[in-house]
């Protein structure tokens, strides 16, 4: 008598740890996108849908370029699509894909997608390829337009030397190793 007892109160008590231990493994996410503080706002907005932020008269380039933001300073790996290291394609592909927009995580594939577009009528949210000079002499950088001032174009990337920074197209560099700029939203 004392067996079936205990047999039935050991797998109630397994049973309760199982289904509790369920409950703490769930896992929400959020992305929180650091933007410019206006007077009447707060300095960080965070996001659980994207898709929502019509309602927030937010662009789906305002969404995707502030996504970007979050990434300036994070040093350079290649391959890397984390805070931990980035390489350019890896911050373009992630930050198209907080958007649930999913492009290949190549830059010479990405540059397949879209179409493209003359310098004249890039906007926020554009992309630009480069020949940064290598043996193939195919495009092997990307980059995100997040603004233009002054006539010259600003965008997001990952260099081998300084991680995750903000450029302008009129740096000799970038102007001569320039190759195509791309619409895909």
């Amino acid at each position: 008598m004392k067996n079936p007892i205990l047999i039935l109160l050991l797998i109630i008590s397994f049973s309760s740890c199982k289904s509790s231990k369920q409950t703490n493994n769930k896992k929400t996410t959020t992305t929180k996108i650091i933007t410019k503080k206006t007077k009447t706002e707060s300095n960080t907005t965070t996001y659980k849908n994207p898709i929502s932020t019509a309602s927030r008269n937010t662009s789906k380039a305002d969404y995707i370029v502030d996504y970007a933001k979050q990434f300036e300073g994070v040093r350079y790996k290649w391959g890397g699509t984390t805070k931990s290291g980035m390489d350019c394609s890896g911050l373009v592909y992630e930050s198209f894909n907080s958007y649930d927009i999913t492009l290949p995580r190549i830059s010479r594939d990405m540059a397949k997608k879209g179409h493209k577009i003359g310098l004249k009528k890039v906007v926020k949210g554009d992309l630009l390829f480069f020949k940064t000079g290598n043996r193939r002499n195919s495009i092997n950088h990307v980059g995100l337009i997040v603004d233009i001032k002054d006539n010259d174009i600003k965008f997001i990337h990952a260099t081998s030397s300084k991680g995750v920074i903000v450029s302008g197209l009129n740096e000799t560099y970038w102007l001569k190793a320039f190759h195509e700029a791309r619409r895909v939203l």
